[in-house]
Formats: structure tokens, C-alpha cells, sequence
């Protein structure tokens, strides 16, 4: 395994953002996700965590490898980009 580095953790966490964002556009407005909006909210938390380990394993890392501080800041990332698609849909 390889140590990620600060740039590395940050590049991948945009590309996420984006790639989460486009997500969300497609599956609110569609709503065709069992569950209406918490289910799409719990959809978006799966694909992020899938495709967070994907890339990380591209780079030759994983989750489980990411010092603690690499760590809380994927949570607080994935929270507040949850938070924010889930904001545009909500109104």
C-alpha cells in the first residue's frame, strides 16, 4: 500500500464532489430510488464510499489506510456534500 498524500486525498475528494453532485442531479430528479429522498440521501452515501475506495485503491491505498486526520476530514467532506445536494432537492 502506498501513503497518500494531502494533494492526493484533496484531488480525489473534488473529483467526489463533482461526481457525487452530478449524481444527485439525475437521481432527485428522477425519484425512481425506493425510498423517496432518504433513500436517494442513502444512495449518494453508498455510491461516495464506493467510489471513494475505488479510487483509492487506484492509487494504490485504501480507507483503511488513511491516517486518522485523512479520515475525519472524508466524513466531514462526504457529510457536507450530502448536505448540500440534499439542500437543492429539498425545497
Amino acid at each position: 500500500m502506498t501513503v497518500l498524500t494531502e494533494k492526493n486525498l484533496n484531488d480525489i475528494l473534488e473529483y467526489l464532489e463533482k461526481s457525487i453532485s452530478n449524481l444527485a442531479t439525475d437521481a432527485f430528479d428522477n425519484l425512481e430510488i425506493e425510498g423517496g429522498i432518504q433513500g436517494v440521501k442513502s444512495f449518494l452515501e453508498n455510491q461516495f464510499d464506493i467510489r471513494l475506495e475505488n479510487l483509492l485503491i487506484a492509487k494504490k491505498s485504501s480507507i483503511h489506510h488513511l491516517e486518522s486526520g485523512m479520515k475525519n476530514k472524508v466524513i466531514i467532506k462526504k457529510q457536507k456534500i450530502i448536505e448540500s445536494v440534499s439542500k437543492k432537492y429539498d425545497n
